[in-house]
């Protein structure tokens, strides 16, 4: 119940709905319920036995009272005086009108109510969903390293929905029908509180057995959600690595992988269907078993005369106890539906609930306009419980181009995603211009970053509002920028010119070509400091050639950090940082290093230029 309400938090502000829906729903179960009371006079009518309403009926019109009483005096007063005039077709004309308007004004409520809560719905799915999205957007880098994206994605479209079909459908049942089911059963007492007590002794045991039901849907649900993640995860993989899958002849490998998920997901979806389908005739045989027996005891008592209620009334009463089960079964059948969806939202809130480890301190300040240095503290960097940076020293003067290469693994990708806040050091500090950048807004320090990755991160747009990206540029600032980075000539051999679609992750263009897209949107951007990770590690000669020609343009009078693995591309650097195993373990220039005897760039130096020659 927890989660429900939680969920159902999200359709605030409620006064713009609630009070409204409760005046509807109390209105259309008050008609609703007038219905069936009117069958009492209809049957007296019929089978001749009105002498009773006129013995009984007001001589005037009674005061107004908000009670049963008064509403049942006021129908007797007109009914008598209509019989008395008009006998007893009259008499029947005026039940039947009676019965017309009620139900008219009980579905008009019913509609009315209805098209609040597709209000409720659309408001509490928007705001889920959104809330999601923000969240994802909010979360550290190091989240997604240990969450599969499938099973995210699973969370923002098939969660959120099944959230929609199985808890917010469920409103008009979870609110209304208990409603109802009360209605009910406060007109049954007032009829006969002898044969209300026996019934009431006989509906908690149906209700026991349908809450352990609705208790192995909510396991079985949890089971389902989690498999279809995992099969969206081996979705999204196949569409990424579709050359990888193809190249290497894996496509049975792949396709058993998803199998085994596919098949598990049916079961899963096979086994909660069958246990939600046996809800709602389980608790419909046990309402008509409880009917039956009603019938049995309070006809003995009819019979023996203790009830005292005459034949048309406790017939009467029978169809209002009948009608108690639509509203059960329909509460049973939301009980039901409801265990998937709140699972499904539970998933949705485990994210939502989840604090990003990198944010805004209180009162955080904003970084002033980089004009001096940039330096590391005695910084260290642990991953989990996996030591990745150690105690390292570096100051990096605005204008200069420092370089970190060194083996796989060294840690120089860790140490880069330092400066923009993608990680915060487990230990040190990292200062620009003397400011610790753990006191200022995520958004001032990586406003003054620009950053060109190996892999070119480009969306499924135009080129130009790819290069445009979240900036305020005019048309003649995307084609200069676009100059600068050597991408004009073949943006203008494009089918559509800057306005040709690119293709999900830029799929129609070569590698060269996004990342001169790439380049393009960082000059734009026109950053003070500059991040380049191993920018031209994955280009052929003459697209490195261009690639290179656009980054130099680029770095010029900005402050650089350089990735590379190719040593020539950072020979010119102010300072080449040598990290392995996590520290610097050697420091100097190009020509500097080389003169190192032993060194490890050195060694790396000599290797490259060998396979070069080979």
């Amino acid at each position: 119940m927890k989660v429900y309400i939680r969920l159902l938090q999200f359709a605030r502000p409620y006064g713009d709905f609630l009070p409204l829906y409760l005046v509807y729903m109390v209105l259309g179960i008050f008609f609703g319920i007038a219905n069936f009371t009117l069958v009492i006079p209809l049957l007296n009518v019929l089978f001749g036995t009105t002498d009773t309403h006129v013995a009984t009926a007001p001589a005037v019109l009674p005061h107004f009272a908000l009670t049963l009483d008064y509403i049942k005096e006021v129908f007797n007063f007109y009914f008598s005086k209509v019989l008395l005039t008009q006998g007893k077709r009259g008499a029947l004309a005026y039940v039947c009108g009676i019965i017309i308007a009620s139900v008219f004004f009980s579905n008009l409520f019913r509609y009315l109510g209805g098209k609040l809560l597709t209000k409720v719905r659309a408001r509490v799915v928007q705001n889920l969903r959104g809330a999601l999205y923000n969240r994802i957007l909010d979360l550290e880098l190091g989240y997604f390293s240990n969450e599969r994206k499938g099973d995210l994605m699973s969370r923002l479209t098939n969660d959120v929905h099944e959230v929609e079909v199985s808890v917010v459908n469920t409103l008009t049942a979870v609110f209304k029908e208990p409603l109802t089911i009360i209605g009910f059963f406060v007109l049954l007492f007032t009829m006969s509180a002898k044969l209300t007590v026996f019934t009431l002794v006989l509906l908690p045991i149906s209700g026991g057995i349908i809450a352990s039901v609705s208790k192995r849907l909510r396991k079985q649900a949890a089971l389902s959600q989690s498999t279809l993640g995992s099969m969206l995860s081996v979705i999204d993989e196949t569409l990424g690595s579709i050359r990888v899958i193809k190249g290497f002849n894996a496509r049975a490998y792949i396709l058993e992988k998803f199998r085994v998920q596919n098949d598990q997901y049916a079961q899963t979806t096979q086994s909660i269907d069958n246990t939600r389908d046996l809800a709602s005739p389980f608790s419909e045989f046990a309402g008509v078993a409880v009917v039956a027996g009603l019938l049995y005891y309070g006809g003995s008592l009819v019979l023996s005369g203790q009830t005292g209620l005459s034949a048309s009334a406790f017939i009467t009463y029978i169809i209002l106890f009948s009608q108690i089960l639509t509203p059960a079964k329909s509460l049973s059948g939301a009980f039901s539906n409801i265990q998937r969806g709140l699972v499904a939202g539970e998933r949705v809130l485990r994210v939502i609930d989840t604090e990003p480890t990198i944010r805004d301190r209180p009162n955080a300040a904003v970084l002033p306009d980089f004009t001096e240095q940039i330096e590391l503290r005695d910084v260290s960097f642990t991953y989990g419980d996996k030591p990745v940076l150690y105690d390292l020293n570096l100051i990096i003067k605005k204008g200069q181009t420092v370089a970190l290469v060194g083996p796989s693994g060294g840690g120089k990708s860790t140490l880069a995603d330092l400066l923009p806040r993608f990680y915060d050091p487990s230990a040190g500090q990292l200062l620009i211009d003397g400011h610790d950048v753990r006191d200022c807004t995520l958004h001032s320090v990586r406003a003054q970053m620009g950053i060109v990755t190996q892999e070119s991160i480009l969306f499924n747009d135009t080129i130009y509002n790819n290069i445009k990206f979240n900036t305020e540029a005019t048309e003649e600032e995307v084609i200069a920028a676009a100059k600068t980075a050597n991408a004009h000539d073949f943006i203008m051999q494009s089918q559509n010119g800057y306005q040709t679609m690119i293709g999900d992750r830029g799929g129609r263009l070569s590698g060269g070509q996004r990342q001169r897209l790439s380049i393009a949107r960082a000059i734009l951007r026109n950053p003070p400091i500059l991040i380049l990770d191993e920018a031209t590690s994955a280009l052929d000669t003459e697209s490195e050639k261009l690639v290179q020609e656009a980054l130099t343009r680029l770095m010029a009078a900005r402050t650089s950090l350089v990735i590379a693995h190719r040593l020539s591309t950072v020979r010119h650097a102010d300072e080449i940082i040598v990290l392995q195993h996590g520290r610097i373990v050697e420091r100097g220039t190009h020509d500097e290093l080389l003169r190192h005897d032993g060194g490890l760039y050195q060694r790396l130096s000599q290797l490259q230029t060998n396979a070069a020659l080979v």
